[in-house]
């Protein structure tokens, strides 16, 4: 199963994940932090 790309698909799906939970956790922490702290704007 393993082609030319296999190792690069690998760790192109595990980049993928981290993005994602990365792009999903920041702003909802943001939130929190910025809810806690008082209105940034």
């Amino acid at each position: 199963m393993y082609g030319v790309f296999g190792g690069f698909t690998r760790w192109a799906v595990v980049f993928l994940i981290i993005f994602v939970l990365f792009f999903l956790l920041v702003p909802g922490y943001e939130y929190g932090a910025g809810a806690a702290t008082g209105p940034v704007c």
